[in-house]
């Protein structure tokens, strides 16, 4: 709850979020648990769509949407503001749906198009970009917490993560329906165990941080805590994670109702070794490899004769390290092990059996020249060598005969109570949850249970929840200004007819993302112009009420990749792992480490395909309020600071995407200053300069040439437009590039409007 209450309508719409519950008292079985009150929360009624509301100002209305938003403002006495400009509206659908901006070409061709149908055409176009799918799904990795490390002391690496990251991509591409999206992300592994693409979804699940350095018991229970947390805000909207130590203290949460879908997930361990290939595949594979094998068997026969007593001398080190318990369950044949014992097996092969490179380190004297003399020897056999296949990341079953779940008291580990079956909320749905083991009876089939339960049109939140985030990302704040908390500590939606309008329209569309965009964006809402006007602010000066279109500063990804894009840097290959830009001068290499990308092209990529490391973010993305991703994240901070400024102004990465800015200027422009004035407009802000930007740039032109002057009068290196064109004098060209720069650190190229 944001506590701000500086309007009446604004107190009105957070009326109910300061009436806060007692916490639900302790009930026999005989008794319900919850209070009237609490079964009759508006999140919990199931949707039912509303009629469609009379306003006054007909012609006003272009869809539902704007006769909801329309009668809301006419019962306050506030009148909608003029739709915006060609050009605002341009770039606000192209940011908004590609995060990056339109080029000129874009910016004449709408421009010349006269038709009505000329900005639903063009929200189509934008719809079928394979960039919409890279803008979008940076918002669902925010709430999926996705990473690829694991954070904590050793931020170990997680090589193939950014195979969800692209899965996600392709998904809202396909306008994949996303009750099927839910689907595969909680239990593709269970229902299509044979579909590589579904197996990578369930690493929604495997975006855990992981703490190694913690008893293992500890650990495998604070994994279990995560995934239940996110599942319960990313669907649901709930904050179930309050309800891991006692009764939610003001949602109608039951403790037992937390580990009862923390249940779901209780036979579950990580799988990093997803086959992406067909059993075909694999046989050629194999053939392939067979020349290589036989080649050098007595080489690796011999590296193996090496590594084996290390090997062994380090299993029985770090079995030590465990308590007795443990270590009994790591002695024991497989057969013998319990599931959970399995768990805590798998789960400490990195350390028990690590890899090769690992096992090499610790080697020494003799042993260590002869392993390297056998690795040289190898090596002139790569020829010959094959790569292995590749493999994704997600979860799978540890097989079909579960663990018990039990409730924690105080949710402490080792302080069990009585043992519960896998169950929704009671509030939603009482009782324990029907489970059919899946086809093949590999998996307990709890997780598919769960699936068909939260992408059900029959639960009351899912479908509120996914339309809440949408209208979120294009107006800067949802209907419900929480989007992962619709419980009783949430902001209240400010149109609850319209959250179930578009509610009902999601389920009954097919679950189509994509519709639900159109529907936004072909409103009257939406192109609202987003001048300030004191009459209505004085009204409703949160805008809840939408009376205009609220200017927002862009994400840190769509800054960068704007910046990159403007100054003709961006390379727009899609996909793959992900990539290490240059890191300031002097930054300190994080902990797992930061391998700069040979590729230079690589450092041009979209911020999308920048690697994600928990414990070191890229400093570009960190400053401009990219979330830390070690929880689920429904909403960004937006932040205002000096580092930011100083980040644009001084930093050598925005000098040279600057310097690139001026010479694709001078491409364009030649030598001519008005001309190269206008192109670095029109580059930069999709339109030309008006007569007092167009003389304050001459000003600068001329002023700042003198400057420049007597720098290089002083031998100074001068910051040149790149590639630096013939005939073009250095002071001119540092002038501009200084011009180029101060655009892109202005308000107008970082805010949208």
């Amino acid at each position: 709850m944001t506590g701000r209450k500086s309007s009446l309508i604004k107190a009105g719409i957070l009326l109910g979020s300061l009436l806060l519950l007692p916490r639900i008292p302790s009930a026999s079985p005989s008794e319900d648990p919850f209070t009237s009150d609490q079964r009759g929360y508006w999140a919990f009624q199931k949707v039912i769509g509303p009629e469609v509301p009379a306003a006054r100002q007909e012609h006003w209305i272009r869809n539902a949407i704007d006769a909801f938003v329309l009668a809301r403002l006419e019962a306050e006495g506030i009148s909608v503001s003029p739709p915006a400009d060609r050009i605002t509206l341009l770039r606000r659908a192209t940011f908004d749906l590609i995060g990056l901006p339109p080029t000129p070409e874009e910016v004449t061709a709408f421009l010349r198009d006269d038709s009505p149908r000329a900005f639903q055409k063009l929200i189509d176009r934008l719809l079928g970009s394979p960039h919409h799918g890279e803008r979008w799904a940076r918002h669902w990795l925010d709430v999926a917490r996705y990473a690829e490390s694991g954070g904590f002391k050793l931020d170990l690496t997680r090589p193939n993560a950014w195979r969800y990251r692209d899965y996600v991509i392709r998904a809202l591409n396909q306008d994949k329906p996303y009750d099927e999206f839910i689907r595969e992300q909680i239990a593709g592994d269970e229902f299509r165990p044979d579909d590589p693409e579904a197996r990578i979804a369930t690493a929604f699940n495997r975006h855990y941080p992981d703490e190694t350095q913690i008893s293992i018991l500890l650990r495998r229970q604070e994994i279990l805590n995560d995934i239940t947390d996110t599942v319960g805000a990313a669907f649901l909207g709930l904050t179930v994670g309050c309800a891991q130590c006692h009764d939610h203290k003001y949602d109608p949460i039951l403790q037992a109702d937390y580990y009862r879908l923390q249940a779901f997930f209780a036979n579950i361990r990580s799988d990093d070794e997803i086959a992406l290939w067909s059993d075909e595949q694999v046989r050629e594979h194999g053939q392939k490899q067979a020349a290589w094998k036989e080649a050098t068997g007595s080489i690796r026969d011999e590296i193996e004769s090496i590594l084996a007593p290390v090997r062994k001398t380090n299993f029985e080190t770090q079995v030590k390290k465990f308590p007795k318990d443990v270590q009994t369950a790591f002695l024991k044949p497989d057969p013998e092990r319990t599931t959970i014992e399995r768990w805590l097996w798998h789960k400490e092969q990195w350390r028990l059996n690590p890899d090769e490179h690992r096992l090499a380190n610790m080697l020494k004297g003799e042993s260590r020249e002869r392993y390297e003399e056998l690795k040289a020897a190898l090596e002139e056999h790569d020829d010959l060598y094959v790569p292995d296949p590749p493999a994704g990341t997600g979860i799978r079953e540890m097989g079909t005969d579960p663990p018990p779940t039990r409730v924690l008291k105080g949710g402490v580990v080792g302080a069990e109570l009585e043992e519960v079956p896998p169950g929704f909320p009671s509030i939603l749905q009482p009782g324990p949850a029907l489970i059919k083991p899946s086809p093949g009876n590999k998996s307990s089939g709890r997780r598919t249970a769960l699936a068909h339960w939260l992408a059900s049109r029959e639960n009351p939140l899912t479908a509120r929840v996914m339309v809440n985030r949408i209208w979120a990302h294009h107006f800067g704040s949802g209907i419900v200004a929480t989007p992962s908390d619709f419980g009783m500590m949430g902001e209240r939606p400010t149109h609850p007819e319209l959250l179930d309008w578009l509610a009902a329209e999601f389920v009954r569309s097919g679950w189509s993302i994509k519709r639900i965009h159109r529907l936004i964006m072909e409103s009257n809402t939406y192109q609202q112009a987003s001048t300030y006007r004191a009459d209505a602010d004085s009204a409703d000066p949160l805008n809840a009420l939408r009376w205009r279109f609220a200017p927002r500063r862009l994400e840190a990804e769509v800054i960068r990749d704007t910046s990159l894009a403007v100054a003709g840097l961006l390379d727009r290959e899609a996909g793959g792992p992900g990539v290490f830009p240059d890191l300031p001068q002097n930054a300190p290499v994080p902990a797992g480490g930061w391998e700069v990308s040979e590729d230079r092209s690589d450092h041009h990529r979209r911020s999308i395909y920048v690697f994600v490391r928990r414990n070191s973010q890229y400093p570009m993305l960190q400053v401009f309020d990219m979330p830390d991703t070690l929880s689920s994240c429904s909403r960004r901070t937006i932040s205002t600071t000096a580092p930011q400024a100083l980040a644009l102004l001084n930093s050598k990465l925005t000098l040279a995407w600057a310097q690139a800015f001026a010479g694709r200027v001078i491409r364009l422009a030649g030598e001519d200053v008005y001309a190269q004035i206008d192109n670095a407009y029109r580059l930069a802000y999709s339109r030309g300069p008006d007569a007092k930007a167009k003389d304050l740039a001459l000003t600068f032109f001329h002023r700042h040439r003198e400057i420049i002057a007597e720098r290089a009068s002083r031998d100074e290196e001068l910051a040149l437009p790149q590639p630096m064109p013939e005939g073009v004098s250095p002071i001119d060209g540092a002038t501009l590039v200084d011009l180029c720069h101060m655009l892109m650190t202005s308000s107008e190229f970082i805010y949208l409007n």
